[in-house]
Order: structure tokens, then sequence, then C-alpha cells
């Protein structure tokens, strides 16, 4: 019998991101030793991890981030959301393209998380800075340990708390601050129940059955709000309706295709001049990203 081969790249991906390749599990090993136990060989015969154990994924997410991008020491506390690194730089690459000269942008990130993940690939990928906001200290202690365990990146973020949840841009931007993009990954349940719901789905869908810890991975603002993705984008639209010199482009990945019309429309609703729906796929797994802008007002 003929030994299937694996495929030459990630279908979907986006053909700058570098996760495209299979991945390396004798380099991956090498730089983070403590992955070894943790890769097995699929049916096919190929090296892989199972990827619903989070330790696994977080191991895999340090060895990749030391081999492609340089980060020592990354790691993220117990139980938070534990973000896969190609997905990651799908959304970076994709909304690199909103740009002309996607070089050296200054990005405002809202829900940092505990992992850093978007401004470590942004910063390395396109030299971009970043302001990175979240309402967890802890998450924000967890990305301090990683800056200051990588000086070069940590020239190029800044860490802010946002003290008040039920705001977005207001409360950790100044008057007159401005910046090229924003960029989200919100809450996209509307309860702490359908969260819990969300992951005893994924283990069915596995084929698998659920443990009582959540493996998973997530911090509750991490994984739902009241109203959860359309209420939290729709917040965001009307903010940036007050601020619309805040971004050249805002956006937010959108998690639920159902979501789209709801938060087109509330966009549109806030007086954004231009809109983007940018589609992403990796494997089965569909997402997309949505971006608006603000046109100023002509000369007179």
């Amino acid at each position: 019998m003929r030994k299937l081969q694996p495929p030459a790249t990630r279908p979907g991906l986006h053909p700058a991101n570098p996760h495209r390749a299979p991945y390396a599990f004798e380099a991956l090993v090498a730089a983070v030793p403590s992955l070894g136990p943790h890769v097995r060989r699929n049916p096919a015969g190929l090296p892989t991890i199972d990827f619903a154990d989070p330790t696994a994924v977080r191991l895999l997410n340090r060895a990749l981030l030391a081999t492609t991008y340089g980060v020592r020491d990354w790691d993220l506390p117990e139980g938070y959301l534990v973000p896969p690194v190609p997905g990651r730089a799908d959304t970076i690459h994709h909304l690199a393209g909103l740009f002309a000269a996607p070089r050296g942008l200054r990005v405002l990130e809202i829900g940092v998380g505990a992992g850093l993940i978007h401004p470590i690939l942004g910063h390395a990928a396109y030299g971009w800075t970043f302001v990175g906001t979240d309402v967890d200290p802890a998450a924000l202690a967890s990305c301090r340990a990683i800056l200051a365990a990588n000086p070069a990146l940590a020239a190029a973020v800044e860490l802010r708390l946002q003290r008040d949840p039920g705001r977005i841009f207001e409360g950790v931007t100044a008057p007159g601050e401005a910046f090229d993009l924003s960029l989200c990954n919100p809450p996209f349940h509307a309860s702490a129940a359908e969260a819990a719901e969300g992951t005893r789905r994924k283990w069915r869908n596995l084929g698998r059955r659920p443990p009582q810890a959540r493996n998973f991975g997530g911090q509750g603002a991490e994984l739902w709000c009241p109203g959860g993705e359309t209420a939290f984008v729709t917040r965001m639209a009307e903010e940036s309706a007050r601020q619309p010199g805040l971004c050249t482009w805002f956006s937010s990945l959108v998690s639920r295709s159902e979501n789209l019309p709801a938060l087109r429309a509330a966009v549109l609703r806030a007086g954004a001049t231009r809109l983007r729906i940018l589609d992403m796929a990796q494997g089965q797994k569909r997402s997309r990203l949505l971006a608006w802008g603000f046109d100023p007002p002509a000369a007179t």
C-alpha cells in the first residue's frame, strides 16, 4: 500500500502565512522537548498531536513561536484560552491586505488576552507596533511576563487595562490618539451556560466524552458577554462612530456567519463609509473579519 504523503500546504490559509506547510515536528520538539511526549502518529502514519488537549496545543504554540518568530519563554496561565497560531497569523495577513503599504502600522488590539499572540505575529510579519487592552489584570500580567523575556518585542507593545467592561475604546484611548487599525476577537457566546454547551458540543463533535474539567480553555471574558458577539461588535460600532478618527480601519472577527447581516447593518447605521468582509478558512473551519472605517468630511 502506498504511504500517504502530507499535503503540500494547509488548505485555505493565506498565501503569506508561514504555517501553510505541515508542521516540522522534529524541529519543534528540538526547540521545546516537553512537546515530544504529546506527538503521536495519525492513521496515515504522520506525526500530529491531540488538538483537543490544551496542554499539547500550548506546547505546540510555544514551539511554533520559538522556531518561526524567535519568541522566548512563551506561556499561558492555567485555564486561559489557547489560541491557534496559524489561524491568528491568518488574521494578521488578511488585515494587512486592507493597506497598500502595510508595514509599520500602529495597531490597537481590544482584548489582547494572556498570550499576546496578535502583537507577536503582527510585529514579526510587518513591524507593527501595538497597544493591547484587556479587562483582565491577570491576562495583562501574563503578557508582561512574555514581554520581559523578549526585550525587542517589549519595545513595540504597550498594555492598558480597561477598567470598565462596558466600554471598548473609551477609557483606554486618549483624546486625539490615532491608530491605523484596531482588531478584536470578541467573546462570541451570550452566557456562561452557552459557553459551557459550546465546549460540550466540541467534545461531541470529536466523538469523545466531555471531561469534568474545561479542556478547551478560556476565562469568562474570553468566551462570553451579555448578548454575545452581536452585542459586543454592535457596541464597538457605536463607539467607533463617536471616535471616527481613532482608527483608519476598525475590525473584528465574526465567528458566526448568521450574525454577519445584523453586524453589517450596525456598522452602516453607525455611519461607516467603508466596509469590507474578509473571508478566512483553515481546513473545514470558516470565519470572517468585518472591517469598517469613516472617511473624513469633505473640505468646504
